[in-house]
């Protein structure tokens, strides 16, 4: 099989690379994420500019067709550059959800001032109480007259404080638990009987808890009818997060590998050890069995629901436990350093550790994973 990018796509990754290198240093990173939106609104216009916020989207929409390899492709670089930009939340996550489900009005409205940079989109969907569980949604939308309004709570939606407009999945019909009966909406972040709480997360990302009392939202599609959608554009995230981890793991692995041969001790450079060598090669082969399987996982977003929703898993569960193992490893070999808030490995390692708790841990998706084989 061939793995080696198209044209396109190399120079989407050299030119990514290329900005992300010259334009976003750790410092820059750094007053990113201490800021009150938890990222720089400069860099986001330089991404809108060029082109990265429509790549996710269909060449009918003015993107690059939305493959998976091509998310790859951008998702690595930004783990490599730490990035705090929404580009998960935004360009991922909600540009999909809305192209796939939205009116030809809905699409025209949005996802060009979103392709812009103009506005910021989150995905409001995990509860307190899911646990992981996709199709766990106790929010409720209800209709009069043709308008219809939410009411729930809604917790760690992904840049959900910044944003200009929330998908909000509610319940129009079913339990708690069903896949039938989950709708999707827009609400503007003004709406009236909307209460975001903002944080910062462990890593230095943001994310928010969100309130609903009577909220009034606009469908997104069939109400009901969003389960589906919301399982791919989980999918493409997940692909999303794995690319993130490999760029993010590639670093950390490159990082510690010029400390063991800079750093002396009894008069020799520590890397000169055996069993530190060792140490350094099992990073590295968890870097690429990490890789393995996020190319899978992302070369498998086309195909059938449980093909695609098996490869999935095994990547977020695989991804996950590889990218500890270097997190851990890295903190270990680079010593005493590498616990100190302006050593840069502590933060990839912290996000390394972090990114396993988005869309399902190692547990849940092993489980996962087990229960689509007896399907």
């Amino acid at each position: 099989m061939d793995f080696s990018l198209s044209d396109d796509q190399r120079l989407l990754q050299e030119s990514l690379a290329r900005f992300l290198t010259d334009s976003y240093g750790f410092e820059r990173r750094q007053a990113a994420a201490a800021s009150s939106e938890g990222f720089d609104r400069d860099v986001w216009a330089s991404m809108a500019e060029l082109g990265l916020l429509a790549a996710p989207l269909s060449e009918e929409q003015g993107g690059f067709g939305g493959g998976g390899v091509d998310l790859m492709v951008i998702m690595e670089e930004i783990g490599k550059a730490l990035a705090v930009e929404p580009y998960l939340a935004t360009a991922v996550l909600s540009a999909g959800l809305i192209e796939a489900l939205g009116s030809e009005t809905q699409k025209e409205a949005h996802l060009g001032p979103l392709a812009a940079g103009e506005r910021l989109y989150a995905l409001a969907h995990s509860e307190p109480t899911a646990r992981y569980e996709l199709s766990h949604v106790t929010s409720r939308a209800s209709e009069s007259g043709g308008a219809w309004r939410l009411s729930g709570r809604k917790a760690v939606a992904l840049n959900g404080d910044s944003a200009d407009w929330l998908l909000v999945s509610a319940r129009s019909a079913g339990d708690s638990e069903d896949e039938a009966g989950i709708g999707l909406f827009l609400v503007a972040s003004d709406a009236a009987g909307l209460t975001r709480r903002g944080y910062p997360t462990v890593d230095g990302y943001r994310a928010a808890e969100i309130d609903m009392e009577e909220v009034s939202a606009e469908p997104l599609g069939t109400a009901g009818a969003a389960f589906p959608a919301l399982e791919l554009a989980t999918a493409k995230a997940i692909v999303a997060l794995s690319a993130e981890a490999v760029g993010a793991m590639e670093v950390a692995c490159d990082t510690t590998l010029d400390y063991l041969k800079t750093r002396k001790q009894f008069g020799v450079t520590i890397g000169s050890f055996q069993v530190l060598q060792h140490r350094m090669v099992e990073m590295r082969m968890a870097l690429e069995d990490a890789r393995s399987l996020a190319i899978l996982a992302a070369a498998k977003l086309e195909a059938p629901r449980l093909e695609r929703e098996r490869a999935v898993s095994a990547a977020k569960a695989g991804v996950g436990r590889a990218a500890r193992k270097v997190a851990e490893e890295a903190i270990q070999l680079n010593g005493g350093i590498a616990m100190t808030w302006e050593y840069p490995l502590s933060h990839y390692a912290k996000r390394l550790v972090m990114l396993d708790h988005l869309f399902g841990d190692i547990e849940h998706h092993e489980a996962r994973f087990a229960a689509l084989r007896e399907v």
